[in-house]
């Protein structure tokens, strides 16, 4: 089966599930990956994520789309160019807590975007995936449900109704751009002034990288770079929560 969650809660289980969050969790670890930084250590909590401070590794985050006060970055994908090759730790409002929450539920979690999407298309399975969408405070993003959309149609499993209702809502744009931009998240971003991470974020298959979970703990999912062929090695948290 080919099945997509809209928001994180629906997921009860999957052999293989992607995680979306188009602007920008998802987007922005790919991008933080491809930049050449070894991990995105992916946080549930703002909490959590300080007690994972330590030289070498960069906070990076937002509430409301806002940078966390006194983290190092935000939660832009095009903040992370020459800061080097350490660990990110990532804390956001609704992607990162769907990338926990995946890792608990399913045996192996990808994370996808569009700028990724060619090269996730490549790393995953015909069927027996589960695409899960961040979405927004517990409701659905268009953007996620688009993505979504794009994914399950070009895979070959027997696709459940969830996924062909995203199938159908992708192929209703245009483009990504015009997808992007028509929901709240995209709106927000604007009136913060930061609309260049909704161009970047629309961008199809400019990285060739493919993040998935290599390591869990208790409200803590580790993403690591894999490219295309190869299998992401095991490495633990450092720092006990």
């Amino acid at each position: 089966m080919v099945d997509v969650a809209f928001i994180p809660s629906e997921l009860e289980s999957a052999d293989v599930a992607v995680v979306v969050d188009v602007l920008r969790a998802t987007t922005t670890v790919a991008a933080a990956l491809a930049a050449g930084h070894e991990r995105v250590l992916c946080c549930q909590d703002v909490e959590t994520a300080e007690r994972l401070r330590e030289p070498g590794r960069l906070l990076a985050g937002e509430r409301e789309c806002v940078a966390i006060p006194g983290f190092d970055r935000g939660n832009s994908p095009l903040g992370f160019e020459g800061t080097g090759a350490g660990d990110i730790v990532l804390s956001t409002t609704n992607g990162s807590r769907a990338i926990v929450a995946a890792a608990e539920r399913a045996g192996e979690v990808v994370l996808a975007s569009l700028a990724n999407l060619d090269a996730v298309l490549q790393a995953l399975p015909a069927d027996n995936v589960a695409v899960v969408c961040a979405g927004t405070d517990g409701g659905m993003a268009i953007e996620d449900v688009y993505l979504a959309g794009l994914i399950v149609s070009r895979l070959e499993g027997e696709k459940t109704d969830a996924a062909l209702i995203a199938a159908r809502m992708a192929a209703s744009f245009a483009d990504h751009g015009e997808a992007l931009n028509s929901g709240s998240n995209a709106r927000v971003l604007r009136e913060t002034d930061q609309e260049a991470d909704i161009e970047y974020c629309a961008r199809g298959s400019i990285l060739d990288v493919v993040p998935r979970v290599t390591d869990s703990a208790p409200g803590v999912a580790t993403v690591s770079a894999v490219t295309r062929g190869a299998s992401a090695p095991s490495a633990s948290i450092a720092t006990s929560l």
